[in-house]
């Protein structure tokens, strides 16, 4: 462990430098790909020296009950003990998957789409509510969040609503989020007091970097608009929302959001990567019969993944058969237990 935690640091150290070279900060795609993965290098070295100041205590605990004879003492080792074990496999794990090429993906950034279902305005409303509830979270976390397209209704809610999400093992934690999200409450435009089931599907695709696919600029057609809601007299006015269609598999992607049209036809792009790469990887899972459990972005997200029933104040995930309580603390972003739920539970199995 501790050689691969000096290749790392010197890995660290290197990229650290490289950042400093005045060259490198005019190369501004170079520049991204380097603070990236100097970003992802402190956070594994930050584990493993978490990771060897645990071993540390584990040791100590253990020296501990092989020769203290007061019972209070040998109780509280133990319960120490129990608690660094834990930790100790926890971070171990999350070690394994930065070190696994096979979940490299997971410390990608994520573009997350959240769009209504069934259930019209109240459908609508909700999916503005898991919108606050991820950049709310997001904001706990110490990620960033940029929003990059929507389409609001007259009450507030949100038709769709297509946002990034930047930050350390982002994609790690929100692919679990991929799926048909169902609301049980009565809205309060209801007069009769009925409760009404709504539905909202999210979807999150992993961020990728430019080089990992290429696409025919004549498989593109290109459409221009103009931007609705704040932002202005540039972006109200003038066309600078983008959409792009993808013409071999009809996907349509768009984004408005940016000041200039140059921007939001890059970051439109982007997301058009993340699509066909993640429709590439469904494909060939498929036909190795290993899709994952989670299901993200395949067919399966017509089946529901959570319930968020408002009359008993309580949220279900149906993957993991498990329930929480306090709806207005989780959608205010407190979902940090059932991720890591999710997190322990599918990508274990």
């Amino acid at each position: 462990m501790n050689e691969r935690l000096e290749a790392l640091k010197i890995e660290h150290r290197d990229i650290g430098q490289q950042l400093t070279v005045r060259e490198a900060v005019f190369d501004l795609k170079a520049q991204r790909t380097l603070a990236k993965r100097h970003a992802e290098l402190g956070e594994i070295i930050e584990k493993y020296e978490r990771l060897e100041n645990i071993k540390k205590e584990i040791a100590d605990n253990e020296d501990i009950l092989k020769t203290e004879k007061d019972a209070a003492m040998i109780a509280l080792a133990q319960e120490e003990l129990a608690r660094n074990h834990k930790k100790e496999a926890t971070i171990e794990e999350e070690i394994a998957d930065f070190l696994s090429p096979s979940t490299h993906g997971t410390y990608k950034h994520a573009i997350v789409e959240i769009r209504a279902g069934t259930g019209g305005e109240e459908a609508a409303l909700f999916a503005a509510q898991l919108y606050r509830m991820y950049t709310r979270y997001a904001h706990n976390r110490g990620w960033k969040a940029a929003l990059i397209d929507s389409s609001q209704t007259p009450l507030g809610g949100f038709k769709e609503v297509v946002f990034e999400l930047s930050g350390a093992r982002v994609y790690a934690d929100m692919r679990f989020e991929s799926g048909v999200h169902r609301v049980q409450r009565i809205p309060e435009t209801e007069k009769q007091g009925r409760i009404h089931t709504s539905t909202v599907s999210v979807a999150v695709l992993p961020e990728v970097e430019e080089s990992e696919i290429t696409i025919n600029p004549s498989d593109l057609r290109v459409e221009t608009y103009r931007a609705g809601g704040p932002g202005g007299q540039n972006v109200n006015k003038v066309e600078t929302a983008v959409r792009v269609i993808h013409i071999p598999t009809g996907t349509v992607v768009a984004s408005q959001e940016e000041r200039s049209q140059a921007r939001n036809r890059e970051k439109a792009l982007q997301i058009l990567q993340s699509k066909l790469i993640q429709a590439q990887e469904e494909k060939a899972q498929k036909e190795q019969g290993q899709m994952r459990k989670e299901q993200i972005g395949t067919g399966d997200r017509s089946e529901k993944i959570r319930t968020y029933n408002y009359p008993q104040d309580r949220v279900t995930d149906h993957r993991i058969k498990k329930s929480w309580y306090n709806i207005p603390s989780i959608i205010e972003g407190n979902m940090g237990e059932i991720i890591e739920e999710l997190k322990k539970q599918i990508a274990d199995s």
